[in-house]
């Protein structure tokens, strides 16, 4: 896994180049997270993971406290989530997560961009069984056995570990994540966590050819303007 496996397996579609964007994505998350689950950062864990995210990834402080704020009159709009799976150019497989306050606008849009890039929007089940939901964690390291022995003595049902690259991936059922990452935390101080996270991971991948890659760069880039659109997964193995 390591690098390796983040290329070659894991296929999460890069974010948009624009930081507006970003910042759009990680406050509406933000929101959503702290209307759910509390405004108090100590008591709400969730939300400190992704305050941990978007500090990593840059976000300017006041959109990480202005998207807080937000939250705390308990108005507003109501996100829901939702997930859309379809199929790329080159009979690729993409699953689309979503937060929306408008489930027909969201599916209209998500529809035309698998549509206008020789693609379809599926039923729901479409491809998901075609990969695996995993709690996710990437880190720095080279010794994966006194890892995965720190998870063993921590009860924790571990999926998937390997090292590669100087880097360790540890994969878990969704259900393990806050008990893992709680474990590794503990088991190596000052851990940075490269990824830490719960996506879908292929199965198998598939790999395009001619004008497919170009128009699968193009729904990629459709996608991630949609300001609905959180995460994108997708099977397509990018040499």
């Amino acid at each position: 896994m390591g690098r390796a496996f983040q290329n070659k397996k894991m296929s999460i579609a890069k974010t948009s180049d624009s930081k507006s964007k970003v910042y759009s994505k990680y406050g509406r998350e933000l929101y959503v997270c702290a209307k759910n689950g509390g405004v108090e950062i100590e008591g709400n864990l969730a939300l400190r993971r992704l305050v941990e995210k978007a500090k990593k990834d840059q976000v300017p402080a006041h959109v990480i406290d202005k998207a807080i704020d937000k939250a705390k009159g308990g108005g507003g709009e109501d996100f829901i989530v939702v997930r859309f799976e379809g199929f790329g150019p080159g009979n690729s497989m993409v699953i689309v997560e979503c937060l929306t306050d408008n489930n027909n606008r969201t599916f209209g849009d998500v529809r035309q961009c698998f549509t206008k890039t020789k693609g379809k929007i599926g039923a729901q089940g479409a491809v998901a069984h075609m990969f695996d939901h995993r709690s996710i964690f990437e880190f720095k390291g080279d010794d994966e056995d006194v890892v995965l022995e720190s998870l063993m003595e921590a009860d924790v049902d571990v999926s998937d570990i390997e090292c590669e690259d100087g880097f360790i991936t540890v994969l878990a059922p969704t259900t393990e994540f806050a008990k893992t990452h709680n474990a590794l935390m503990e088991a190596i101080p000052d851990l940075e966590l490269e990824i830490d996270e719960i996506g879908f991971l292929p199965q198998a991948t598939c790999e395009l050819t001619g004008d497919d890659v170009a128009m699968f760069d193009k729904l990629l880039e459709m996608l991630n303007d949609n300001d609905d659109v959180q995460k994108i997964y997708h099977n397509v193995e990018f040499s």
